[in-house]
Protein backbone atom coordinates (compact mmCIF):
# COMPACT_ATOMS: atom_id res chain seq x y z
CA UNK A 1 0.00 0.00 0.00
CA UNK A 2 1.21 3.53 -1.00
CA UNK A 3 1.20 5.90 2.08
CA UNK A 4 0.96 9.17 -0.79
CA UNK A 5 -1.78 10.24 -3.43
CA UNK A 6 -1.28 11.94 -6.10
CA UNK A 7 -3.61 14.80 -7.02
CA UNK A 8 -2.49 16.58 -10.96
CA UNK A 9 -3.88 19.13 -13.17
CA UNK A 10 -2.02 21.17 -15.78
CA UNK A 11 -2.62 24.98 -15.91
CA UNK A 12 -3.53 26.87 -18.74
CA UNK A 13 -4.45 29.61 -20.65
CA UNK A 14 -7.76 29.61 -23.60
CA UNK A 15 -5.13 30.23 -26.26
CA UNK A 16 -3.62 27.03 -25.47
CA UNK A 17 -6.10 25.16 -24.19
CA UNK A 18 -5.90 22.27 -26.55
CA UNK A 19 -2.40 21.45 -25.83
CA UNK A 20 -3.06 21.40 -22.47
CA UNK A 21 -6.56 18.51 -22.73
CA UNK A 22 -3.78 16.54 -25.26
CA UNK A 23 -1.78 16.52 -21.90
CA UNK A 24 -4.54 15.67 -20.02
CA UNK A 25 -5.34 12.57 -22.86
CA UNK A 26 -1.77 11.27 -22.58
CA UNK A 27 -1.97 11.06 -18.98
CA UNK A 28 -2.90 8.18 -16.89
CA UNK A 29 -7.18 7.43 -17.02
CA UNK A 30 -8.57 10.65 -14.93
CA UNK A 31 -5.23 11.79 -13.34
CA UNK A 32 -4.85 15.15 -15.03
CA UNK A 33 -7.12 17.68 -14.58
CA UNK A 34 -7.40 21.29 -17.13
CA UNK A 35 -7.02 24.85 -15.25
CA UNK A 36 -8.11 27.33 -16.93
CA UNK A 37 -6.79 30.98 -16.02
CA UNK A 38 -9.52 33.07 -14.14
CA UNK A 39 -9.36 35.94 -15.88
CA UNK A 40 -7.90 34.90 -19.45
CA UNK A 41 -8.51 38.58 -20.53
CA UNK A 42 -6.98 40.60 -17.70
CA UNK A 43 -3.03 41.49 -17.65
CA UNK A 44 -1.38 38.13 -18.07
CA UNK A 45 -0.60 36.88 -14.96
CA UNK A 46 1.38 32.94 -14.26
CA UNK A 47 0.53 33.83 -10.48
CA UNK A 48 -3.21 34.12 -10.89
CA UNK A 49 -3.35 30.41 -12.96
CA UNK A 50 -1.21 28.96 -10.54
CA UNK A 51 -2.89 29.61 -7.65
CA UNK A 52 -6.19 28.33 -9.13
CA UNK A 53 -4.21 25.25 -10.01
CA UNK A 54 -3.35 25.01 -6.47
CA UNK A 55 -6.39 25.38 -4.98
CA UNK A 56 -7.32 22.26 -6.83
CA UNK A 57 -6.36 19.71 -5.34
CA UNK A 58 -8.32 16.41 -4.58
CA UNK A 59 -9.98 15.38 -1.70
CA UNK A 60 -8.02 12.99 0.03
CA UNK A 61 -4.77 13.83 -2.17
CA UNK A 62 -1.62 14.33 -0.06
CA UNK A 63 0.47 15.91 -2.74
CA UNK A 64 -0.29 18.46 -5.64
CA UNK A 65 1.23 18.57 -9.15
CA UNK A 66 1.12 21.17 -11.49
CA UNK A 67 2.34 21.55 -14.61
CA UNK A 68 2.43 23.97 -17.23
CA UNK A 69 0.64 23.50 -20.61
CA UNK A 70 3.70 23.90 -22.78
CA UNK A 71 5.75 21.21 -20.95
CA UNK A 72 7.08 17.50 -22.87
CA UNK A 73 6.71 15.24 -20.49
CA UNK A 74 9.22 12.13 -19.87
CA UNK A 75 8.45 8.39 -20.67
CA UNK A 76 8.52 7.47 -17.19
CA UNK A 77 7.01 10.46 -15.74
CA UNK A 78 4.05 10.27 -13.66
CA UNK A 79 6.02 6.60 -12.63
CA UNK A 80 9.29 8.89 -11.34
CA UNK A 81 6.78 11.64 -9.87
CA UNK A 82 5.07 8.87 -7.48
CA UNK A 83 8.74 6.89 -6.20
CA UNK A 84 9.44 10.59 -5.51
CA UNK A 85 6.47 11.43 -3.17
CA UNK A 86 6.91 8.14 -1.28
CA UNK A 87 10.79 9.19 -1.31
CA UNK A 88 10.57 12.69 -0.06
CA UNK A 89 6.21 13.34 1.53
CA UNK A 90 7.34 16.55 2.96
CA UNK A 91 9.61 18.20 -0.06
CA UNK A 92 8.60 20.26 -2.85
CA UNK A 93 9.78 18.84 -5.40
CA UNK A 94 10.70 20.79 -8.98
CA UNK A 95 10.67 18.52 -12.18
CA UNK A 96 12.69 20.82 -14.38
CA UNK A 97 15.74 23.46 -14.56
CA UNK A 98 16.71 25.90 -16.79
CA UNK A 99 20.34 25.55 -18.28
CA UNK A 100 21.55 28.78 -17.39
CA UNK A 101 20.28 28.45 -13.83
CA UNK A 102 22.10 27.89 -10.56
CA UNK A 103 20.10 25.27 -9.56
CA UNK A 104 20.61 23.78 -13.24
CA UNK A 105 24.28 24.01 -12.03
CA UNK A 106 23.39 22.19 -8.87
CA UNK A 107 21.88 19.53 -11.12
CA UNK A 108 25.09 18.98 -13.42
CA UNK A 109 26.63 18.24 -10.17
CA UNK A 110 23.83 15.76 -9.31
CA UNK A 111 24.44 14.00 -12.71
CA UNK A 112 28.31 13.74 -11.97
CA UNK A 113 27.50 12.02 -8.60
CA UNK A 114 25.08 9.94 -9.88
CA UNK A 115 21.86 11.37 -7.80
CA UNK A 116 18.55 11.47 -8.98
CA UNK A 117 18.12 14.33 -6.71
CA UNK A 118 19.74 17.49 -5.90
CA UNK A 119 18.92 20.14 -3.23
CA UNK A 120 18.07 23.47 -4.48
CA UNK A 121 19.75 26.42 -4.48
CA UNK A 122 18.86 29.89 -3.54
CA UNK A 123 17.89 31.12 -6.67
CA UNK A 124 13.47 31.19 -7.58
CA UNK A 125 11.99 27.95 -7.23
CA UNK A 126 11.40 26.34 -11.19
CA UNK A 127 7.45 26.21 -11.36
CA UNK A 128 6.72 24.70 -14.85
CA UNK A 129 6.27 20.94 -13.12
CA UNK A 130 6.28 21.23 -9.19
CA UNK A 131 5.23 18.79 -7.01
CA UNK A 132 3.98 20.34 -3.02
CA UNK A 133 2.87 18.40 -0.22
CA UNK A 134 -0.97 19.35 0.24
CA UNK A 135 -0.44 21.33 3.58
CA UNK A 136 1.92 23.09 1.33
CA UNK A 137 0.10 23.77 -1.58
CA UNK A 138 -2.68 24.95 0.86
CA UNK A 139 -0.55 27.63 2.52
CA UNK A 140 1.09 29.08 -0.88
CA UNK A 141 -2.51 30.01 -2.21
CA UNK A 142 -3.20 32.45 1.03
CA UNK A 143 0.45 33.86 0.61
CA UNK A 144 -0.35 34.03 -2.99
CA UNK A 145 -3.64 35.96 -3.27
CA UNK A 146 -2.11 38.58 -0.70
CA UNK A 147 1.04 39.05 -3.71
CA UNK A 148 -0.46 39.02 -6.45
CA UNK A 149 0.43 41.78 -9.18
CA UNK A 150 4.23 41.72 -7.85
CA UNK A 151 7.16 38.89 -7.89
CA UNK A 152 6.24 35.69 -10.61
CA UNK A 153 5.17 32.68 -9.18
CA UNK A 154 8.94 30.85 -8.91
CA UNK A 155 10.41 33.77 -6.82
CA UNK A 156 7.03 33.88 -4.68
CA UNK A 157 7.37 29.86 -4.24
CA UNK A 158 11.16 30.34 -3.37
CA UNK A 159 10.74 32.92 -0.66
CA UNK A 160 7.77 30.84 0.63
CA UNK A 161 9.16 27.40 0.61
CA UNK A 162 12.33 29.08 2.27
CA UNK A 163 10.40 30.65 5.05
CA UNK A 164 8.49 27.72 6.06
CA UNK A 165 11.89 25.08 6.10
CA UNK A 166 10.03 23.16 2.97
CA UNK A 167 12.80 20.87 1.94
CA UNK A 168 13.61 21.32 -1.86
CA UNK A 169 14.84 19.00 -4.21
CA UNK A 170 15.39 19.20 -8.08
CA UNK A 171 15.23 15.68 -10.42
CA UNK A 172 18.31 14.53 -12.09
CA UNK A 173 17.73 14.65 -15.17
CA UNK A 174 14.76 16.72 -15.37
CA UNK A 175 11.19 14.98 -15.91
CA UNK A 176 10.07 17.65 -18.43
CA UNK A 177 11.30 19.77 -21.39
CA UNK A 178 10.12 23.22 -22.54
CA UNK A 179 7.96 23.20 -25.94
CA UNK A 180 8.47 26.86 -26.00
CA UNK A 181 5.53 27.64 -27.74
CA UNK A 182 5.64 31.06 -27.19
CA UNK A 183 5.21 33.09 -23.85
CA UNK A 184 1.70 34.38 -23.14
CA UNK A 185 2.94 35.73 -19.54
CA UNK A 186 6.41 38.08 -21.28
CA UNK A 187 8.98 35.85 -21.18
CA UNK A 188 9.98 35.42 -24.72
CA UNK A 189 13.23 38.25 -24.79
CA UNK A 190 14.87 35.19 -22.49
CA UNK A 191 15.55 33.39 -25.88
CA UNK A 192 14.96 29.46 -26.11
CA UNK A 193 14.47 27.88 -22.46
CA UNK A 194 15.27 24.65 -22.28
CA UNK A 195 16.60 21.92 -19.74
CA UNK A 196 19.58 21.14 -18.19
CA UNK A 197 19.37 17.91 -18.54
CA UNK A 198 16.42 15.73 -20.08
CA UNK A 199 16.22 12.50 -20.92
CA UNK A 200 12.90 11.36 -22.80
CA UNK A 201 13.92 7.93 -22.21
CA UNK A 202 15.35 7.63 -18.45
CA UNK A 203 13.76 5.32 -16.59
CA UNK A 204 12.39 5.34 -12.81
CA UNK A 205 14.69 4.14 -9.79
CA UNK A 206 16.78 5.41 -6.91
CA UNK A 207 14.98 8.09 -6.07
CA UNK A 208 16.78 8.27 -2.80
CA UNK A 209 19.54 8.83 -4.27
CA UNK A 210 20.11 12.94 -3.25
CA UNK A 211 23.46 15.18 -3.29
CA UNK A 212 23.03 17.70 -0.66
CA UNK A 213 25.81 20.41 0.43
CA UNK A 214 26.80 22.08 -2.71
CA UNK A 215 28.60 25.14 -1.81
CA UNK A 216 30.12 26.49 -5.04
CA UNK A 217 27.88 26.77 -8.36
CA UNK A 218 29.17 27.50 -11.60
CA UNK A 219 27.11 28.28 -14.09
CA UNK A 220 27.03 30.38 -17.74
CA UNK A 221 24.62 32.80 -18.12
CA UNK A 222 23.76 35.72 -20.81
CA UNK A 223 27.25 34.83 -21.88
CA UNK A 224 29.18 35.50 -18.68
CA UNK A 225 30.83 32.65 -16.56
CA UNK A 226 29.34 33.00 -13.08
CA UNK A 227 29.83 31.72 -9.78
CA UNK A 228 27.48 31.28 -6.47
CA UNK A 229 29.64 30.91 -3.52
CA UNK A 230 28.32 29.99 -0.46
CA UNK A 231 28.59 32.20 2.53
CA UNK A 232 30.12 29.94 5.18
CA UNK A 233 28.75 30.32 8.78
CA UNK A 234 25.78 30.02 10.80
CA UNK A 235 22.58 31.71 10.35
CA UNK A 236 20.39 31.90 6.85
CA UNK A 237 22.16 30.49 3.85
CA UNK A 238 23.51 33.21 1.43
CA UNK A 239 25.56 33.48 -1.42
CA UNK A 240 28.01 35.55 -3.04
CA UNK A 241 27.57 36.30 -6.76
CA UNK A 242 30.66 36.09 -8.04
CA UNK A 243 32.50 36.01 -11.89
CA UNK A 244 33.88 32.48 -12.31
CA UNK A 245 37.09 33.87 -13.07
CA UNK A 246 37.08 36.13 -10.33
CA UNK A 247 36.17 33.10 -7.95
CA UNK A 248 39.25 30.60 -9.69
CA UNK A 249 41.76 33.41 -9.51
CA UNK A 250 40.82 34.06 -5.69
CA UNK A 251 40.89 29.93 -5.84
CA UNK A 252 44.94 30.31 -6.71
CA UNK A 253 44.77 28.62 -10.24
CA UNK A 254 47.06 30.56 -12.59
CA UNK A 255 46.23 32.80 -15.02
CA UNK A 256 47.03 31.08 -18.23
CA UNK A 257 45.10 27.98 -17.11
CA UNK A 258 42.04 30.36 -17.24
CA UNK A 259 42.29 30.82 -21.03
CA UNK A 260 40.66 28.18 -23.48
CA UNK A 261 43.85 26.76 -25.15
CA UNK A 262 44.43 27.44 -28.70
CA UNK A 263 46.61 29.78 -30.93
CA UNK A 264 43.84 32.86 -31.07
CA UNK A 265 41.14 34.90 -29.43
CA UNK A 266 38.67 32.59 -28.10
CA UNK A 267 35.49 33.69 -28.72
CA UNK A 268 32.85 34.79 -25.80
CA UNK A 269 31.07 31.11 -25.77
CA UNK A 270 34.39 29.21 -25.80
CA UNK A 271 35.36 31.13 -23.35
CA UNK A 272 32.36 31.60 -21.15
CA UNK A 273 31.66 27.36 -21.24
CA UNK A 274 35.71 26.80 -20.72
CA UNK A 275 35.60 29.19 -17.79
CA UNK A 276 32.07 27.62 -16.17
CA UNK A 277 33.59 24.13 -16.70
CA UNK A 278 36.69 24.62 -15.04
CA UNK A 279 35.06 25.65 -11.70
CA UNK A 280 33.02 23.01 -12.43
CA UNK A 281 35.86 20.21 -12.18
CA UNK A 282 37.59 22.08 -9.84
CA UNK A 283 35.54 22.18 -7.27
CA UNK A 284 34.22 18.47 -8.42
CA UNK A 285 37.80 17.54 -7.62
CA UNK A 286 38.75 20.03 -4.39
CA UNK A 287 35.44 18.10 -2.62
CA UNK A 288 36.13 14.41 -4.14
CA UNK A 289 33.06 14.59 -6.42
CA UNK A 290 34.45 12.34 -9.12
CA UNK A 291 32.82 11.33 -12.64
CA UNK A 292 32.06 7.42 -12.65
CA UNK A 293 34.11 5.11 -14.46
CA UNK A 294 31.45 5.19 -17.14
CA UNK A 295 30.04 8.70 -17.23
CA UNK A 296 26.04 8.53 -17.49
CA UNK A 297 23.85 9.88 -20.36
CA UNK A 298 22.41 12.29 -17.98
CA UNK A 299 26.06 13.44 -17.19
CA UNK A 300 26.74 13.77 -21.03
CA UNK A 301 23.74 15.56 -21.42
CA UNK A 302 24.34 18.04 -18.79
CA UNK A 303 27.84 18.95 -19.75
CA UNK A 304 26.42 18.80 -23.09
CA UNK A 305 24.24 21.66 -21.90
CA UNK A 306 26.79 24.63 -20.53
CA UNK A 307 28.22 26.02 -23.63
CA UNK A 308 24.17 26.71 -25.27
CA UNK A 309 22.62 27.78 -22.16
CA UNK A 310 24.90 30.40 -21.66
CA UNK A 311 24.31 31.97 -25.39
CA UNK A 312 20.83 31.30 -25.72
CA UNK A 313 19.07 34.86 -24.23
CA UNK A 314 21.01 36.24 -27.71
CA UNK A 315 21.53 33.41 -29.99
CA UNK A 316 19.34 32.09 -32.49
CA UNK A 317 17.74 27.96 -32.48
CA UNK A 318 19.96 27.38 -35.42
CA UNK A 319 23.07 28.94 -34.00
CA UNK A 320 22.43 27.37 -30.37
CA UNK A 321 22.21 23.55 -32.52
CA UNK A 322 25.47 24.53 -34.34
CA UNK A 323 27.47 25.28 -31.49
CA UNK A 324 26.54 23.01 -29.19
CA UNK A 325 28.91 20.08 -29.69
CA UNK A 326 31.84 21.99 -30.27
CA UNK A 327 30.94 23.67 -26.91
CA UNK A 328 30.22 20.43 -25.34
CA UNK A 329 33.75 19.66 -26.40
CA UNK A 330 34.93 22.75 -24.64
CA UNK A 331 33.22 21.92 -21.40
CA UNK A 332 35.06 18.29 -21.21
CA UNK A 333 38.46 19.70 -21.57
CA UNK A 334 37.56 22.13 -18.94
CA UNK A 335 36.45 19.64 -16.71
CA UNK A 336 39.39 17.35 -16.85
CA UNK A 337 41.80 20.58 -16.64
CA UNK A 338 39.46 21.80 -13.93
CA UNK A 339 40.17 18.12 -11.72
CA UNK A 340 43.80 18.39 -12.65
CA UNK A 341 44.33 21.57 -11.12
CA UNK A 342 42.48 20.64 -7.74
CA UNK A 343 44.39 17.39 -7.52
CA UNK A 344 47.73 19.93 -7.89
CA UNK A 345 46.71 21.64 -5.17
CA UNK A 346 45.78 19.02 -3.11
CA UNK A 347 48.98 17.79 -3.11
CA UNK A 348 50.91 21.31 -2.61
CA UNK A 349 47.96 22.27 -0.31
CA UNK A 350 47.86 25.79 -1.63
CA UNK A 351 44.08 25.77 -1.73
CA UNK A 352 43.01 29.20 -0.17
CA UNK A 353 40.98 27.04 2.58
CA UNK A 354 44.69 25.76 3.29
CA UNK A 355 46.42 28.73 3.33
CA UNK A 356 47.66 31.09 6.08
CA UNK A 357 45.97 33.93 6.38
CA UNK A 358 48.87 36.55 4.37
CA UNK A 359 50.92 38.53 7.36
CA UNK A 360 50.75 41.51 5.05
CA UNK A 361 47.24 41.39 3.12
CA UNK A 362 44.52 44.43 3.55
CA UNK A 363 42.89 45.30 6.54
CA UNK A 364 38.80 45.81 6.39
CA UNK A 365 36.69 48.49 8.34
CA UNK A 366 32.99 48.47 7.73
CA UNK A 367 33.19 45.57 5.44
CA UNK A 368 30.53 43.71 7.75
CA UNK A 369 27.85 43.95 5.06
CA UNK A 370 27.02 42.52 1.49
CA UNK A 371 28.61 44.81 -0.28
CA UNK A 372 31.42 44.62 1.82
CA UNK A 373 31.50 41.03 1.31
CA UNK A 374 31.50 41.31 -2.53
CA UNK A 375 34.20 44.21 -2.58
CA UNK A 376 36.40 41.65 0.12
CA UNK A 377 36.01 38.37 -2.24
CA UNK A 378 36.95 40.58 -5.25
CA UNK A 379 40.24 41.48 -3.82
CA UNK A 380 40.68 38.27 -2.15
CA UNK A 381 44.32 36.65 -2.72
CA UNK A 382 45.32 39.86 -5.29
CA UNK A 383 49.47 39.09 -4.69
CA UNK A 384 49.64 43.22 -5.64
CA UNK A 385 47.86 44.03 -3.11
CA UNK A 386 50.32 44.93 -0.19
CA UNK A 387 49.20 45.38 3.50
CA UNK A 388 46.75 48.54 4.00
CA UNK A 389 43.81 49.73 5.42
CA UNK A 390 40.33 49.81 3.51
CA UNK A 391 37.84 51.64 4.96
CA UNK A 392 34.04 51.67 3.98
CA UNK A 393 32.33 53.21 6.64
CA UNK A 394 31.09 56.04 4.49
CA UNK A 395 30.66 54.25 1.02
CA UNK A 396 26.79 54.12 1.82
CA UNK A 397 27.18 57.92 2.58
CA UNK A 398 25.57 60.82 0.84
CA UNK A 399 29.39 61.75 -0.43
CA UNK A 400 30.43 58.23 -0.70
CA UNK A 401 33.93 57.49 -0.58
CA UNK A 402 36.25 54.83 0.16
CA UNK A 403 39.51 55.82 1.88
CA UNK A 404 42.93 53.28 1.13
CA UNK A 405 46.13 53.89 3.52
CA UNK A 406 49.25 51.89 3.03
CA UNK A 407 50.93 50.84 5.45
CA UNK A 408 53.77 52.63 4.22
CA UNK A 409 51.96 55.91 3.17
CA UNK A 410 51.03 58.03 6.52
CA UNK A 411 48.67 60.16 3.73
CA UNK A 412 45.71 58.13 2.85
CA UNK A 413 43.91 57.99 -0.62
CA UNK A 414 40.27 59.42 -0.75
CA UNK A 415 37.96 57.91 -3.56
CA UNK A 416 35.46 59.76 -4.68
CA UNK A 417 32.64 57.21 -5.66
CA UNK A 418 29.66 57.15 -7.69
CA UNK A 419 26.75 55.18 -8.11
CA UNK A 420 27.53 51.76 -7.05
CA UNK A 421 25.32 49.05 -8.22
CA UNK A 422 25.72 45.44 -8.28
CA UNK A 423 25.64 42.10 -5.78
CA UNK A 424 25.76 43.35 -2.66
CA UNK A 425 24.08 47.01 -3.41
CA UNK A 426 20.46 48.25 -1.79
CA UNK A 427 17.14 48.77 -3.35
CA UNK A 428 17.08 51.50 -1.73
CA UNK A 429 19.32 53.85 -4.60
CA UNK A 430 18.43 55.81 -7.71
CA UNK A 431 19.87 52.24 -9.79
CA UNK A 432 18.12 49.93 -7.07
CA UNK A 433 14.44 51.50 -7.41
CA UNK A 434 14.29 51.28 -10.89
CA UNK A 435 15.82 47.41 -10.82
CA UNK A 436 13.62 46.84 -8.02
CA UNK A 437 10.67 47.59 -10.42
CA UNK A 438 11.51 46.30 -13.66
CA UNK A 439 12.16 42.87 -11.77
CA UNK A 440 8.41 43.17 -10.76
CA UNK A 441 6.88 43.78 -13.92
CA UNK A 442 6.14 47.72 -13.42
CA UNK A 443 7.22 50.67 -15.34
CA UNK A 444 11.12 51.88 -14.37
CA UNK A 445 10.58 55.33 -13.72
CA UNK A 446 12.95 58.68 -13.87
CA UNK A 447 12.15 60.59 -11.34
CA UNK A 448 12.61 64.69 -11.96
CA UNK A 449 15.00 65.65 -14.83
CA UNK A 450 15.71 63.04 -17.00
CA UNK A 451 19.06 64.96 -18.47
CA UNK A 452 20.01 64.61 -15.14
CA UNK A 453 23.82 63.23 -14.80
CA UNK A 454 24.23 59.77 -12.84
CA UNK A 455 27.72 57.96 -12.69
CA UNK A 456 27.50 54.52 -12.33
CA UNK A 457 29.89 52.16 -10.80
CA UNK A 458 29.78 47.98 -10.66
CA UNK A 459 31.01 46.94 -7.43
CA UNK A 460 34.10 45.11 -9.32
CA UNK A 461 34.81 47.82 -11.21
CA UNK A 462 35.19 49.83 -7.58
CA UNK A 463 36.96 46.81 -6.50
CA UNK A 464 39.70 47.44 -9.38
CA UNK A 465 39.77 50.95 -8.78
CA UNK A 466 41.08 49.97 -5.11
CA UNK A 467 43.34 47.25 -6.43
CA UNK A 468 45.14 49.75 -8.96
CA UNK A 469 45.43 52.74 -6.21
CA UNK A 470 47.13 49.99 -3.70
CA UNK A 471 49.46 48.68 -6.74
CA UNK A 472 50.88 52.01 -8.86
CA UNK A 473 50.34 54.26 -5.99
CA UNK A 474 49.24 57.28 -7.84
CA UNK A 475 50.85 60.56 -6.55
CA UNK A 476 47.39 62.23 -5.78
CA UNK A 477 45.72 61.08 -3.39
CA UNK A 478 42.26 62.58 -3.66
CA UNK A 479 40.76 60.52 -6.96
CA UNK A 480 37.16 59.43 -8.61
CA UNK A 481 35.69 56.33 -9.28
CA UNK A 482 33.42 56.90 -12.03
CA UNK A 483 33.00 56.17 -15.59
CA UNK A 484 34.65 59.57 -17.96
CA UNK A 485 31.35 60.11 -19.13
CA UNK A 486 28.25 59.70 -17.09
CA UNK A 487 24.64 58.69 -18.56
CA UNK A 488 21.60 60.64 -18.08
CA UNK A 489 18.43 59.12 -15.64
CA UNK A 490 16.83 58.90 -19.34
CA UNK A 491 19.51 56.59 -20.72
CA UNK A 492 19.64 54.30 -17.16
CA UNK A 493 16.11 53.80 -17.53
CA UNK A 494 16.55 52.45 -21.01
CA UNK A 495 19.19 50.04 -20.05
CA UNK A 496 17.62 48.70 -17.08
CA UNK A 497 14.72 47.98 -19.86
CA UNK A 498 17.12 46.34 -21.72
CA UNK A 499 18.95 44.13 -18.96
CA UNK A 500 16.63 43.69 -16.74
CA UNK A 501 12.95 43.64 -17.84
CA UNK A 502 11.10 44.93 -21.04
CA UNK A 503 8.72 47.25 -18.73
CA UNK A 504 7.51 50.28 -19.90
CA UNK A 505 9.46 53.85 -18.98
CA UNK A 506 8.12 56.80 -17.27
CA UNK A 507 8.66 59.66 -16.04
CA UNK A 508 7.58 61.70 -12.79
CA UNK A 509 8.15 65.04 -11.31
CA UNK A 510 10.21 65.39 -8.17
CA UNK A 511 13.73 65.30 -7.28
CA UNK A 512 15.56 62.38 -6.98
CA UNK A 513 19.25 63.51 -7.82
CA UNK A 514 21.97 61.22 -8.49
CA UNK A 515 25.45 61.01 -6.53
CA UNK A 516 27.47 64.24 -7.01
CA UNK A 517 30.74 63.50 -8.30
CA UNK A 518 33.15 66.68 -8.87
CA UNK A 519 34.45 67.07 -11.99
CA UNK A 520 37.82 68.36 -11.24
CA UNK A 521 38.70 65.41 -9.35
CA UNK A 522 41.37 62.21 -11.42
CA UNK A 523 40.35 59.05 -11.46
CA UNK A 524 43.11 56.31 -10.80
CA UNK A 525 45.68 56.01 -13.67
CA UNK A 526 45.46 53.45 -15.52
CA UNK A 527 41.60 52.48 -14.38
CA UNK A 528 38.56 52.49 -16.32
CA UNK A 529 35.37 50.58 -15.72
CA UNK A 530 35.56 47.18 -17.72
CA UNK A 531 32.09 46.16 -16.86
CA UNK A 532 29.43 46.20 -19.51
CA UNK A 533 26.36 47.97 -18.36
CA UNK A 534 23.89 45.31 -19.00
CA UNK A 535 25.98 42.76 -17.62
CA UNK A 536 25.76 44.61 -14.52
CA UNK A 537 22.29 45.44 -14.40
CA UNK A 538 21.16 42.22 -14.97
CA UNK A 539 23.97 40.93 -12.65
CA UNK A 540 22.19 43.42 -9.79
CA UNK A 541 18.89 42.37 -10.84
CA UNK A 542 19.72 38.82 -10.01
CA UNK A 543 20.94 39.67 -6.82
CA UNK A 544 18.01 41.51 -5.49
CA UNK A 545 16.07 38.58 -6.73
CA UNK A 546 17.60 36.20 -5.14
CA UNK A 547 19.79 37.38 -1.44
CA UNK A 548 19.40 41.05 -1.33
CA UNK A 549 15.43 40.87 -0.67
CA UNK A 550 16.04 38.04 2.07
CA UNK A 551 18.05 40.88 3.98
CA UNK A 552 15.52 43.42 3.49
CA UNK A 553 13.13 44.15 7.17
CA UNK A 554 10.03 44.27 4.59
CA UNK A 555 11.16 41.38 2.54
CA UNK A 556 7.81 39.56 2.87
CA UNK A 557 6.10 42.76 1.09
CA UNK A 558 5.31 43.30 -2.15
Amino acid sequence: MTRQRLSAVVMTHPRRRAAAEEMALNAPSGLLRVVMDPDPTGTPSVLRTALAAWSEIEDGATHQLVVQDDMLLSESFYERVRHAIEEFPDAALALFALWDSRNGAAVRFGAMAGARWVDAVNEYFPCVAIVLPRRVAEGFVAYGRQRLGGWPDDILMHRYLSDNSVPRHVAVPNLVEHDDRGSISGNAFRGPRRSVCFLPEDRPGEEGRILTGLTVLPFFKHGVAQCAVRVPGPGPRRWLHLDAEQYLRGAGLPAALLRPPGTGPAGADVRGTWLTALAMGFEAGRTGLAVPPTASAAYAEAVATIGPGGISNAGTEELIARRREPLAEVAHRALRAGREAAAEHRTHRTHRTHRPRRPDGPVWRGAATPLGEHLVRALADRPELSAAVIDLTRLHGPEPEVTVRPHDDPVPYTLGVGEVYGPGCSRHTLIGRMVWDALRSRPVTVVGDPEAPVHPVYVNDLADAIGTVLRDRPENHDLVVAAEKPCTTAELARAVHEAVRPVPVRTAPGGDPGRHVPADLARPPGWTPATDPARGLHAFAQWLAYEGVLLESDRLAD
